[in-house]
């Protein structure tokens, strides 16, 4: 059953789904539209549905107030206080409690968590509403050119459940929603039409009514009242009141102004014309006449905006390039509004631009909006663009101004990135308009994904006449979602009873006695207890015996522990009572390691910027690592700090204190920060909180005390994806025997150099600086002693068969530099020269080839490289026409090399031929 099928379903009985008091009170009658069948509710008799009306609100608002995108909120979150909602903060736009989600797509996600594969409802107030900011990538083509779609927009968020105390259903739900329109807003019953609708997702699903006035669709009340799917489904345990409406679009009806980004970013717009000096206020009424007809034939030119460009023209009297004039800025404005409201909670909330995961997205708005800006000519800053926004937005989301230094550092490193790599896309723009070639949907995305050009940069140098409508669609597509990956299960049963985890009760246990429930495949023991901790959030499983048996790994499937036996064993039977020993050596290097990790994420985060957040982590005995959000390769003072900063919350001696929460709790405590290791599959949340540093949701293993760690050291730093910076490090004992291990070998390159250790560097800049005077020097002799040998060269050198001059050596004294300057000499002194030294490098033999003018014209250096290296166990070489090097480690294959030169380089010649 779809949800064609679905909606059909709930209409047929429409006196239980759909009809609520309001409609016998108010006089709505439920009416049939006669152009696609929808039912709805209506006071006046109508023919169709408000889904074909045109915006007939635009120039003429139905509303009796003129509110903005802020007052339009002050009015309704007065509204609903009064009636009884808690009005709460909004939730991050970065969705971290759901793993399956980059970023919060919709009010309701707020308040829904995984749990075994299910979605429940976990709803802090009740009831309660929220300015929910929420962030879809699939229209980033449409916004700006139909004046009302958005990257980013506000869900105001009714929701409640109604099973609850404080809870209504869809009686109080409609009849509240009614009254806003008509009472707060001032707009007649009779201009309001509800259609029956039904919506499903992420496992749940009911009916709806969405409310419209003139048609234009404010609001959407989902009655969830079941789960599962289409085909299996069954009633919610607590039915959900899920209304949703667009801030933007209340707003929008109130002023009727041409498009809904006049009434969201009004104010912003004002400012950014006055700086490029445009006139837009003098073409209002024009506007208001071109959109009102955009809207009305939009749904025939879905996938074609130009032509529908092309016909609006031909009934406004215009060409269409006049009509561009006009529109052009006006579009550009709205784009660049939307675009760096959505940089501007995305970056604030935690995601940075990229080019992997939900950050892709990022950077596709941010370089679209940059190149926008240069295809217009206009000096615009992003970075003042978006403390406009914040200026602007502060009464209803205050937090922005807390991370405004760290979003313009953001958006300054990301333009100049973009500026730096422009010469280069515009090379490649100027050599595909010479080509003349037109690029499909699938070039453009490539050379975006490849090169990183817009498809505006392309517009802009003329290499192609219009943005195909589906590109930018195709694009998110990519990058929108998480993929999940499958993890191996093995099949248990589901009669055996959880195990007891020992190592959360009390984890200094080492030893303990348990039940073995049962032994799968002869090698996995299930036991009614245990103190080994299992393979989880990055952290490595404990080892040790069970019944002197060792024990490979430890896995956990939901609530069951297995341990992997080495062999199995004849002794070990179900019911039999075994001892299990874990090794404590391995836990405790485990557990520094795993406090190690919370206490250099916040490090990080104290010394780089709030961007940072743990996008993986590893910990085992003798290694750890840490994968953080961070847009650059670390500075080398960058880890210093970081390190400086770790090791003094290890001498504090700081308390690790662990609690269990519920999690709806845990979040409004300690918010959304605590889920650096990903969301948490239960409604209990176990707290790891190092005392005024550190608080995370985690189920690892963790030290009393930071103190007891005893030393953090960062071995090596790297960055190993966009957005991504790996830190490897080790802590308590293992860092301690690094150090001293760096230690000892400073030491004997002291004594190496006759120094001490505290004048190391002073001796290491007298004995680099004497190697460098010792090369130039003999550089300069083997430029003189290079004369004479390469005269020598040219006697020796033998004919081969066709007709080049082959000279061919072997040298495990002198260095690459002589050979490279007696070739060259001597291919200068006879152009039909062929010139190869194979000259021993520690374990590898360096191939080095030069050809003369004459023989080049028959043989390439590259080639010859190529072949000699892959003879000598090499990858291959690379190098020019005329000079090349390669390379292998197999020193048997040096004579044969040698010995067949001659044939080696007539086989090349003769292939070339053929080729």
């Amino acid at each position: 059953m779809e949800k064609h099928s679905l909606l059909s379903l709930f209409s047929s009985n429409p006196d239980k789904y759909y009809k609520v008091s309001l409609f016998n009170e108010k006089g709505f009658k439920r009416q049939s539209c006669k152009l696609c069948g929808k039912f709805f509710w209506a006071i006046k008799d109508r023919e169709s549905c408000p889904e074909h009306d045109n915006y007939s609100f635009i120039g003429d608002p139905p509303t009796s107030k003129r509110l903005d995108f802020v007052n339009t909120w002050k009015e309704l979150s007065s509204f609903f206080r009064k009636n009884d909602h808690e009005i709460i903060q909004r939730y991050p736009v970065v969705c971290r409690w759901r793993e399956d989600l980059y970023y919060t797509i919709a009010s309701i996600v707020d308040f829904q968590r995984v749990m075994n594969g299910k979605i429940v409802f976990e709803i802090p107030r009740n009831p309660l509403v929220v300015p929910q900011m929420c962030l879809r990538f699939n229209d980033i083509e449409n916004v700006g050119i139909t004046g009302r779609h958005y990257t980013s927009f506000c869900m105001v968020g009714q929701t409640c459940n109604a099973d609850a105390p404080g809870g209504y259903w869809k009686d109080r739900c409609i009849e509240l929603d009614h009254s806003l329109l008509t009472d707060v807003l001032g707009i007649k019953s009779e201009e309001i039409t509800f259609v029956e609708d039904v919506w499903m997702g992420a496992g749940a699903f009911g009916y709806s009514l969405e409310y419209y006035v003139r048609g234009l669709e404010l609001g959407n009340a989902v009655f969830t009242e079941f789960e599962g799917d289409e085909n299996n489904y069954r009633t919610l345990d607590n039915k959900i009141i899920d209304m949703g409406a667009g801030l933007e679009r209340l707003s929008w009806i109130t002023l009727g102004s041409p498009t809904s980004y006049d009434a969201t970013f009004g104010p912003i717009f004002k400012k950014l014309i006055d700086i490029i000096g445009i006139d837009i206020d003098s073409k209002s009424e024009f506007l208001s006449r071109y959109f009102k007809k955009l809207s009305e034939k939009n749904s025939n030119y879905e996938n074609d905006p130009r032509l529908l460009k092309i016909n609006i023209a031909k009934e406004l009297d215009l060409s269409y390039e006049d009509l561009e004039k006009i529109v052009l800025p006006v579009e550009t404005l709205s784009i660049i509004a939307d675009h760096t409201r959505t940089l501007l909670f995305a970056i604030s909330d935690g995601s940075l631009p990229s080019n992997v995961g939900g950050g892709y997205n990022l950077r596709i708005i941010l370089r679209r909006t940059l190149a926008l800006l240069a295809r217009l000519g206009w000096k615009l800053d992003l970075q003042d663009i978006m403390d406009l926004h914040i200026e602007y937005l502060k009464p209803m989301y205050p937090e922005l101004k807390e991370h405004k230094n760290d979003v313009r550092k953001i958006m300054q490193i990301e333009s100049e990135r973009y500026s730096s790599s422009k010469e280069r896309m515009y090379s490649i723009a100027s050599s595909m308009r010479e080509s003349k070639k037109k690029p499909s949907v699938e070039d453009l995305i490539r050379m975006y994904e490849s090169d990183g050009i817009t498809p505006d940069l392309l517009l802009e140098t003329g290499v192609i006449e219009k943005i195909p409508p589906d590109f930018y669609v195709k694009l998110a597509e990519l990058h929108t979602t998480h993929e999940s990956i499958p993890v191996p299960v093995i099949e248990i049963g589901s009669d055996i009873k959880p195990t007891k985890l020992l190592y959360y009760e009390d984890e200094s246990i080492r030893e303990f006695d348990a039940k073995i429930l049962k032994i799968l495949k002869g090698k996995y023991l299930i036991l009614d207890n245990t103190a080994f901790y299992p393979r989880g959030g990055g952290q490595e499983p404990d080892f040790g015996t069970i019944e002197g048996i060792k024990v490979t790994d430890v896995i956990k499937q939901n609530n069951l522990v297995l341990h992997k036996i080495q062999a199995p064993s004849n002794d070990l039977q179900d019911n039999k009572i075994v001892h299990g020993i874990v090794d404590n050596v391995r836990r405790l290097a485990i557990t520094k390691n795993h406090s190690a990790t919370h206490i250099l994420n916040s490090a990080a985060r104290n010394n780089l910027g709030s961007w940072i957040w743990q996008n993986s982590a590893f910990k085992d005995e003798n290694y750890a690592r840490l994968d953080i959000t961070h847009h650059s390769a670390l500075t080398k003072q960058e880890i210093k700090q970081i390190e400086n900063t770790a090791n003094e919350v290890v001498q504090r001696n700081l308390p690790i204190n662990i609690n269990v929460f519920e999690r709806s709790n845990a979040e409004e405590k300690y918010t959304f920060r605590i889920y650096q290791g990903g969301a948490v599959p239960s409604n209990h949340v176990r707290i790891v909180n190092i005392d005024g540093w550190d608080v995370e949701a985690c189920g690892g293993t963790h030290v009393n005390k930071t103190g007891e760690i005893g030393l953090i050291k960062i071995l090596k730093t790297e960055r190993i994806q966009d957005g991504v910076v790996r830190l490897e490090f080790v802590s308590g004992n293992k860092a301690l025997q690094y150090v001293q291990s760096q230690d000892s070998q400073l030491l004997h390159i002291a004594q190496s150099l006759g120094s001490s250790r505290e004048k190391l560097i002073e001796s290491f800049d007298k004995v680099t600086l004497e190697n460098d005077q010792m090369k130039r020097k003999f550089r300069v002799l083997i430029n003189r002693f290079s004369d004479n040998m390469a005269t020598t060269v040219t006697h020796q050198a033998t004919k081969s068969k066709s007709g080049l001059k082959v000279y061919g050596t072997f040298d495990d004294v002198m260095g690459d530099d002589y050979y490279i300057a007696l070739g060259e000499k001597s291919i200068n002194i006879d152009p039909f020269l062929v010139y190869v030294a194979l000259v021993q490098d520690h374990e590898r033999i360096k191939v080095i080839v030069f050809v003369g003018d004459e023989s080049r014209k028959i043989i390439k250096a590259s080639r010859i490289a190529k072949e000699i290296s892959m003879k000598l166990g090499g990858t291959g070489g690379g190098g020019t026409d005329k000079f090349a090097q390669g390379g292998g480690k197999d020193k048997s294959k040096i004579n044969e090399c040698l010995k067949n030169l001659e044939n080696l380089i007539t086989n090349i010649d003769s292939s070339e031929k053929n080729g």
